[in-house]
């Protein structure tokens, strides 16, 4: 049984839980988080972690004393650290793990985008955990604080995650600051983000953290508007991993604001411009219309308008009725050349295979 219910989740780690002590990696707190990771997947729920703590890990590498830290020193250290952060992740699992590191740009670039999506349904696919990661090491502009929650929400949104899990070194959202007003209560879940809420939180108390309370509600706010409930717990506690896996939330949920599955399906449909369409024959139309299948090359007939990898893109049935609306993995000149051809021969066509499918499922509405 899923953990929570929950089929995929995004779990993000920060700095102060990598490297508490500013001195490269520690798995003081790394061990439950790793056994919380390891018992989600033997229970059937996908894991991607987006993993904090480059500049922190290789931060006594650079002898440099002087704070702030400028960029080019962060990006130093961003580049030794980041080798370390990822073995001492590798070192607490038995299976692989994999690393992807990202900038927002990645994110709102449609070609990166899809390139992104489709490693990640790889990975997942192969049982390999996705350890993903803000690229400092390349970042053109000072690190901003709590880019990697914020990245955290819209891995969550790409991932198609149930649920995003922020770590924080505290056990959630409270009334106020717990370490200087003695009075401050725990809020247990929030069903709407309101100015209220975010009054409430306070920025980073940690040395080497770049985020705080109110990057994370940032992060839940992106994160639930998308459909996706928003947890952020006490990465420092074993028990709280305990208590997730005994399908107890713990923490401050944030719930989500509507259908996850809907969420997508009304921006597929009512956001996106399509820019050409796709005719399909009998076969494939069953495999969309009865089986919720994928749309393969060997079932396109016909390729029309201008459209690149990443464009929306309407498929018609063989009379002209419009079915569906999607995103398409190739551009109308590749998909006239591979048209209906099976999906192992389009690598001889065009000398690559980015995809083996049209559109993916996952990127695709019915519109009928």
């Amino acid at each position: 049984m899923a953990v929570c219910g929950w089929k995929r989740i995004v779990l993000k780690v920060g700095s102060a839980l990598i490297a508490p002590y500013a001195a490269g990696c520690s798995t003081r707190y790394l061990l439950s988080i790793a056994r919380f990771i390891a018992e989600c997947r033997a229970a059937g729920t996908e894991v991607v972690l987006v993993s904090s703590g480059s500049v922190a890990a290789g931060r006594n590498a650079i002898s440099y004393k002087q704070l702030p830290l400028p960029i080019n020193v962060k990006q130093a250290m961003a580049a030794v650290g980041q080798s370390r952060m990822m073995a001492s992740w590798a070192q607490l699992f038995d299976f692989d793990c994999a690393q992807i590191l990202l900038t927002h740009d990645d994110l709102k670039d449609r070609r990166r985008y899809l390139n992104i999506d489709n490693t990640l349904r790889t990975l997942l696919a192969n049982q390999v955990l996705p350890i993903v990661n803000e690229n400092d090491t390349v970042a053109t502009a000072e690190l901003k604080v709590g880019d990697n929650d914020n990245l955290a929400a819209m891995v969550a949104i790409l991932a198609d995650a149930d649920a995003l899990l922020i770590c924080s070194d505290i056990d959630g959202l409270y009334t106020a600051n717990p370490r200087t007003e003695p009075d401050a209560v725990l809020v247990p879940q929030v069903s709407q983000i309101t100015p209220q809420i975010y009054a409430m939180a306070g920025g980073s108390h940690h040395a080497i953290g770049t985020g705080g309370m109110q990057t994370k509600i940032q992060a839940a706010d992106k994160a639930t508007r998308a459909g996706v409930d928003t947890l952020i717990i006490n990465g420092q506690k074993a028990a709280t991993f305990d208590e997730l896996l005994a399908n107890r939330h713990c923490g401050t949920l944030f719930q989500r604001q509507q259908e996850r599955l809907s969420a997508k399906k009304h921006w597929l449909r009512h956001s996106l411009k399509p820019h050409g369409q796709l005719v399909i024959d009998d076969g494939a139309v069953q495999a969309l219309l009865a089986r919720g299948a994928s749309l393969l090359p060997s079932g396109i007939s016909a390729v029309s308008g201008d459209f690149d990898k990443g464009d929306a893109v309407l498929v018609l049935n063989m009379a002209g009725q419009t079915l569906a609306q999607g995103i398409s993995q190739y551009s109308a000149l590749e998909l006239s050349k591979i048209r209906g051809v099976k999906s192992q021969q389009i690598d001889t066509i065009l000398g690559y295979c980015p995809s083996e499918v049209a559109i993916h499922r996952d990127d695709l509405v019915l519109l009928n």
